[in-house]
């Protein structure tokens, strides 16, 4: 754009010498412009178009949810719950005491069409007295009636908050069919408190347990809700002092300084703080004055720290600078909540502001149950063109 402003500058000078040639770029400036006009009208009109698009969008997913609520509010009596095409799940029916309704069943629903899960309260004579489906998986998926939910991993029932009722934790398997999370199982974690009408949710609660982690059992979140217990330090502490205070505990045996290239001599220290026998496993760089500069949080959506293999900071991919490879060996549940383990590994490139996540050696780099650190980072080497030998 610089260049072409000084040559039409230059022409205008030399107008008398260049008369035609000015007057073809002057006709050539005219198509330019007109063809610039039409691109901005159609690009409005595209716009436009975009916008009338997203309005009829808008007003379907209406319909659907004015379809759906009818269906729901349509069920009166238990019987009428699959009539209205929901899926009852047997095996986590339960009969609950509460203030308002006495005895009844908990049964929970799954709508057939949205994967959206629905909690009944129904009587000894198999009425419907209460219903929810304002649940935090429910709203998983923003702005869409289809929701990840596969099925319901625990219900519990427990008087977290010490009003002398019985409350509900919940906690919902999810897996996204596509995405970023595509084909990933992760957990939804819920608590409804008892109250004179019905149940009802904190909504910062559930954001606090599903945010932070928090959601791997229904003890989990009891230990948070009932007893105080959290993760949440993990996240906001910016002092090694802090973790500790907390009940960080560090792994000695993996814990060392090293000169990073950008950031300067750092302790790298890795730790975990377990709740309800639940292990979060962190990484954490603190400078010499104790603060802490970055953290890294490896273990994904797994539920708990089995062991940690090791930690290797060394350049991977060719640009000078200290990088960390970080490989353990996590536990999980199974589709049928049995207890699985998986190796996993991660990789963290430093950069000029900080470290940024590995998203490429990881996907065609798979890690397997015999892998060293020392094996992997070579593999990851090589994957960026360095030799073993280099």
């Amino acid at each position: 754009m610089v260049s072409g402003h000084a040559e039409k500058t230059h022409d205008k000078a030399m107008s008398r010498v260049h008369q035609k040639r000015s007057w073809d770029k002057f006709i050539a400036f005219g198509i330019a412009a007109l063809l610039c006009f039409f691109c901005s009208v159609s690009a409005k009109a595209e716009e436009t178009g975009q916008a009338d698009s997203d309005a009829a969008a808008n007003r379907q997913l209406l319909e659907q949810y004015r379809e759906y609520q009818e269906r729901l509010y349509a069920v009166e009596e238990e019987t009428q719950i699959r009539e209205n095409g929901f899926e009852i799940i047997e095996d986590q029916i339960f009969p609950l005491e509460t203030a308002r309704f006495g005895e009844v069943r908990l049964t929970p629903a799954m709508d057939k069409r949205y994967h959206r899960l629905v909690l009944f309260l129904v009587g000894a004579e198999g009425n419907v007295v209460w219903r929810t489906e304002q649940l935090a998986a429910n709203s998983w998926s923003v702005g869409s009636l289809e929701q990840p939910i596969r099925r319901i991993s625990a219900i519990a029932f427990q008087d977290v908050n010490r009003d002398g009722r019985t409350d509900i934790v919940l906690i919902a398997d999810c897996r996204n069919s596509s995405g970023a999370y595509g084909g990933r199982n992760y957990k939804v974690g819920d608590v409804l408190f008892q109250s004179d009408t019905g149940f009802y949710r904190d909504y910062r609660i559930s954001d606090k347990i599903n945010r932070f982690g928090m959601n791997k059992s229904a003890e989990s979140i009891i230990a948070y809700v009932r007893d105080g217990y959290s993760t949440e330090f993990l996240y906001t502490a910016s002092t090694k002092a802090e973790l500790l205070r907390h009940g960080f505990q560090v792994v000695e045996e993996q814990d060392y300084s090293r000169q990073f290239e950008k950031l300067g001599y750092l302790e790298v220290m890795p730790g975990t703080y377990t709740m309800a026998e639940y292990a979060t496993f962190m990484i954490y760089l603190v400078n010499e004055q104790g603060n802490i500069v970055w953290s890294f949080q490896p273990m994904g959506d797994f539920d708990n720290l089995y062991a940690l293999k090791g930690i290797q900071c060394r350049d991977i991919d060719g640009d000078g600078m200290k990088d960390i490879l970080v490989l353990a060996r996590y536990s999980y549940a199974g589709d049928e909540n049995e207890l699985l383990t998986q190796s996993d590994y991660r990789i963290y490139y430093q950069r000029t502001g900080g470290f940024e996540t590995d998203t490429q050696v990881r996907a065609k780099v798979p890690c397997s149950e015999k892998d060293t650190v020392a094996e992997l980072v070579e593999k990851a080497r090589a994957y960026w063109g360095w030799s073993p030998e280099t």
